[in-house]
Formats: structure tokens, sequence, C-alpha cells
């Protein structure tokens, strides 16, 4: 599920659309349609086109959802649903930012750490600002909570 470097622009999200359409490929025609469709309801709510590292958020959110939709049609037994969300999400995941491997995310938060002066559990607040600062979008934030935690409280 890492990104790619693929264009973060509209225009490209709507000719792969279109080459979607022609070939027929309804898979993909649901994801970038629904993709755009966030795109533009995001775009209302700011009041402006978007640019591309705000697309890049957009398509970070959507893969997101789609891993929670994953993980819920799994435990329900709904391998068909599961199937097509996976699919959605590894569309989409072509414009969302990179992911940190876990070797990166620990050592963005020994870099907070030594940064922040943190000692204990009350600093995990500086901590965490400070690591998702600068990873937002390419790590999940429960996972820093817990490296955090365990590193303050150890």
């Amino acid at each position: 599920m890492t990104g790619s470097t693929a264009p973060a622009d509209q225009d490209e999200i709507r000719r792969q659309l279109t080459d979607a359409m022609r070939a027929s490929d309804k898979t993909r025609v649901a994801a970038l349609r629904m993709f755009l469709s966030a795109i533009r309801y995001r775009e209302d709510e700011l009041g402006h086109a978007l640019t591309p590292a705000e697309i890049a958020e957009v398509a970070t959110k959507e893969v997101k959802k789609r891993s929670e939709s994953i993980e819920a049609f799994d435990g329900a037994g709904r391998a068909e649903l599961s199937a097509r969300e996976r699919a959605e999400r590894d569309i989409i995941a072509a414009w969302a930012p990179s992911r940190l491997d876990e070797a990166e995310v620990d050592a963005l938060v020994e870099a907070a750490i030594a940064e922040t002066g943190a000692s204990s559990m009350r600093d995990m607040g500086l901590v965490m600002t400070e690591v998702m600062g600068v990873a937002r979008g390419r790590v999940d934030g429960k996972a820093v909570q817990q490296k955090v935690r365990s590193r303050l409280s150890g």
C-alpha cells in the first residue's frame, strides 16, 4: 500500500478514469469516480482548487477508509466486499504519499524525544506533535502513539 510518484492532479485522474471507462474496468471506474467525488467535496469545504499535497491528503483519507472497511468486511466474513475494497484501496493508493516503514518511524520517535527532551509520559503530547508534524499522512497515529508510550514508560 505504498504510494507512487504519479502526478497528483485532477486532470491525470480524469484521464485515467476515461481510460478505465474505455477498457470497461468497472472497479477502477468506481474507485476513480469516488476519489474525484471526495476531491470535489474537499474543494467545496475549503473553497478553492486543491493543491497536489491536498489531493494526497484526500487520497490518504480514502485509503484509510477502505482499510477500515476491509477489516470490517473480513470480520463479518464478507470476502467479496473485502476484495472489492482492497482493489479500490490499491487504485487510490497511487496518489497517497508512501508510508513510512517501522525503522523510519522508530527513528522519528527517537529524534522527537531527543529534540523535545521528553523523559516521561507527561511529555507524550510534545513528542506526538513533533512526530506527526513530520509524518502526517504517512504513518498511522495509533502506531506512533504506541511506540511513544512504550519508549517513554520504559
